[in-house]
């Protein structure tokens, strides 16, 4: 079965999170929601989707690395900067890292991502592109 994390390019919105909250701790049904990570803006989603990191995360998915240096051997990186970009990701919730004896191993519960990428602001004219 396919697990998708929904990816989009806005503010985090927590709105609803209190009311779910609250009906949790009365007892209630709540229908469980999509998990979705929200990204700032355009140049921080490019900064963390670029294509050495979604190479990380396909090795992760892939290849189920036991730890850090064993991804690095699978991309062929130095395990200095192949931690240095797993710490980028598990800072933005995509990857965890969990103990492994003294190693960290590299998890993704997840292996499809979809993104939603708006074209117009939140107030519904378009950016304007420097001519």
């Amino acid at each position: 079965m396919t697990q998708t994390l929904h990816v989009q390019i806005k503010s985090a919105d927590r709105s609803d999170l209190e009311d779910r909250l609250e009906a949790i701790d009365a007892g209630e049904d709540v229908d469980p929601s999509e998990p979705t990570l929200s990204i700032e803006n355009l140049e921080t989603f490019g900064r963390v989707f670029r294509s050495i990191n979604l190479e990380l995360l396909e090795a992760i998915v892939e290849h189920e690395p036991g730890s850090i240096r064993e991804l690095a051997r699978l991309v062929d990186r130095n395990p200095p900067e192949v931690l240095e970009n797993v710490n980028e990701l598990a800072d933005h919730g995509l990857v965890e890292l969990k103990e492994n004896g003294r190693a960290k191993r590299p998890v993704v519960w997840y292996d499809e991502i979809n993104v939603d990428i708006p074209l117009t602001t939140g107030s519904g004219q378009g950016r304007k592109a420097n001519a």
